[in-house]
């Protein structure tokens, strides 16, 4: 569920723009932000999009964005996500396999 949310909602908000046609300053950020989006949607190389993920998002929120809790929620969903790792139901878990550490 946290990997759907982190990665529909900075494709929204990269595509949002160009349907209504208004620039973006920071758009290679959002496209960043998007592609790192379409990575976590697949469970493709979770720990590394969550952390491009966070990196675009910190940048937007930088940068002087309208919607500054949604960029730092996400770059904080991001964090959480690169640090959890991918998940049962990825293909990073088919892939490389399920790692669980037992305490």
């Amino acid at each position: 569920m946290l990997r759907i949310v982190a990665g529909i909602l900075p494709i929204y908000d990269a595509i949002a723009p160009l349907i209504a046609e208004t620039p973006h300053a920071s758009l290679a950020l959002h496209v960043i932000a998007a592609s790192a989006g379409i990575f976590l949607l697949a469970g493709l190389w979770t720990p590394l999009a969550g952390a491009f993920l966070t990196i675009a998002q910190l940048g937007i929120a930088l940068s002087g964005s309208d919607h500054l809790r949604s960029s730092i929620l996400l770059a904080a969903t991001g964090a959480a996500i690169a640090l959890l790792g991918p998940g049962a139901w990825s293909i990073d878990a088919v892939l490389f396999g399920r790692k669980r550490l037992d305490i």
